[in-house]
């Protein structure tokens, strides 16, 4: 059912692009002579089809080109170590990781493009429905609206004063300057506060990987849960609220095994707030067993292509999890073995790898770079690979989960002066669900430990870490941060180039605010 809906999805999209991308060229022109409002826009599977192109741009989520290593790399959970060649580009993986990175760097440029090749086909497909002027369409851009918000929370979190970009038709030389982190911060709130009412509240089904009422009501609580960070000024009490209009409606509730979010027919999940339905065919882009497998797994998971042998976990992450703890299993340690049971072999291992040939997945890491072991480093497995997967995998992924919802509330009432009650329960629903004994007493500590197991590779890690005030302290290949100027990104250089507008934020080289 779910590639079917995809291969419809597809084709409808690809003819609505090719109809719409006339139709920007010249307003004043005869364009409908053969797709006109009276004979398309008649049904609401052909607004979800125009829809689908906005929600394309999502597939770029669970790659490697930008917010997933932005968020990982440059927390202490993840790595990207330079093994000899592989994985060196220039260092740029060793930055993010140390906090050294520059506006020249491409995982800096990736989750900006990301985020506005989002935008920008949300105020497209605005546009062009208001042109239309089809009656039903009110629904349909209020979704719109309500998706380019979140793609505008992305770009508030990481890189803080960016443009607010919401009209299509502009001139050639459109150049937006920058707004302030608080006024787009301020202009996230409104639009989700005055599209939620328009959304629908169904959960699954044909709502399933769209945006509906809950999934305005979880950005809105990242947004508030951050207000602190972004604005200056806590919003507590909002974020409270946000977080209770996704519990009370018992719409979600925890999955009884951790791991049913993430096998790979997981589109049953009844934590998934708003997920993106990948697809190996139809819709691509989430290529975990490519950045995170040794070459050699290929035979373990008969895999169509070889892995890349990059992202793993930092030691100290890995081993902050009890050995009890299921939610270990998203680890993969210890010596590996092809499909058929044969202990694997790498020729290349380095003469100095103490586990020598014998392909062995250990948590210890003995550099950054640049000759870190080939073998060196706990490796992703939270989702599951299917035996002779693609580069691609089927897996859905949450963007907004029902477990991180309780562990926001937990936080919240623990930041109201709530350090036993209710904030402790929630915390220890989910140690219950990992089979480890609950805590007595909730700390602070305890509070971002238990976010950083239960949420591991989930993209919320360096966000959490900078509302903890931890983002700057040392950890593993990272010493402590001099300014706290990187916990934000810089304005990419080709950015800044393209556009004279911009101003750097502080403390990075080019452009009018280094």
């Amino acid at each position: 059912m779910k590639k079917t809906f995809l291969i419809i999805k597809v084709f409808l999209t690809g003819l609505l692009v090719v109809v719409f991308s006339q139709a920007c060229t010249d307003l004043d022109e005869e364009i409908y002579s053969e797709v006109t409002p009276d004979q398309f826009f008649q049904t609401e599977a052909e607004f979800i089809s125009a829809l689908g192109n906005a929600y394309t741009q999502l597939n770029g989520y669970g790659g490697s080109g930008n917010i997933f290593p932005l968020q990982e790399v440059s927390s202490d959970e993840m790595v990207v170590p330079t093994r000899g060649q592989d994985w060196d580009d220039g260092g740029h993986w060793r930055r993010l990781h140390q906090h050294t990175y520059t506006y020249e760097d491409p995982n800096i440029n990736g989750g900006w493009t990301f985020c506005y090749g989002g935008i920008s086909t949300c105020n497209r497909l605005i546009f062009q429905f208001n042109e239309l002027g089809v009656e039903g369409a009110e629904e349909f851009i209020a979704e719109l609206r309500a998706l380019r918000a979140m793609y505008y929370y992305w770009l508030v979190d990481l890189y803080g004063n960016v443009p607010l970009v919401t009209e299509f038709d502009v001139p050639a030389d459109f150049a937006p300057a920058n707004n302030t982190r608080q006024e787009v911060y301020n202009f996230i709130e409104q639009e989700l506060m005055d599209t939620k009412d328009l959304l629908t509240k169904e959960v699954g089904g044909a709502a399933y990987g769209r945006v509906n009422y809950y999934t305005a009501w979880a950005v809105l609580a990242k947004l508030y849960l951050n207000a602190g960070v972004y604005t200056g000024t806590p919003q507590w009490d909002k974020a409270l609220a946000a977080c209770d209009t996704i519990i009370l409606s018992e719409e979600y509730s925890l999955a009884p095994d951790y791991f049913d979010n993430f096998v790979a027919d997981n589109a049953s999940s009844p934590e998934f707030i708003f997920a993106i339905p990948y697809d190996e065919v139809f819709q691509q882009g989430f290529n975990l067993p490519m950045m995170t497998l040794h070459y050699l797994s290929q035979n373990t998971y008969n895999l169509q292509a070889q892995p890349w042998n990059g992202f793993c976990s930092l030691q100290e992450f890995y081993e902050s999890y009890e050995d009890t703890d299921v939610r270990k299993q998203s680890f993969l340690v210890g010596p590996q073995f092809s499909s058929s049971g044969e202990r694997l072999t790498d020729s290349g291992a380095e003469a100095g790898d103490p586990d020598g040939p014998p392909l062995t997945f250990t948590p210890e890491i003995n550099e950054l770079g640049p000759q870190a072991f080939r073998q060196a480093g706990a490796r992703i497995g939270k989702w599951e690979f299917e035996l002779g997967a693609t580069s691609n995998l089927n897996n859905d992924l949450a963007v907004f989960r029902y477990a991180d919802i309780l562990l926001m509330k937990a936080e919240i009432l623990f930041r109201q002066g709530d350090a036993g009650g209710e904030s402790l329960r929630l915390v220890n629903l989910l140690r219950e669900r990992a089979g480890v004994a609950p805590f007595t007493v909730l700390t602070e500590e305890d509070l971002l430990a238990e976010r950083g197991r239960e949420m591991f590779a989930e993209h919320t890690r360096r966000s959490d870490l900078i509302r903890f005030g931890k983002y700057n302290d040392a950890w593993q290949f990272k010493t402590v941060d001099p300014s706290p100027h990187v916990n934000i990104f810089p304005i990419p250089r080709p950015q800044i180039e393209s556009n004279r507008n911009l101003t750097q934020n502080p403390g990075y080289a080019g452009g009018t605010g280094g």
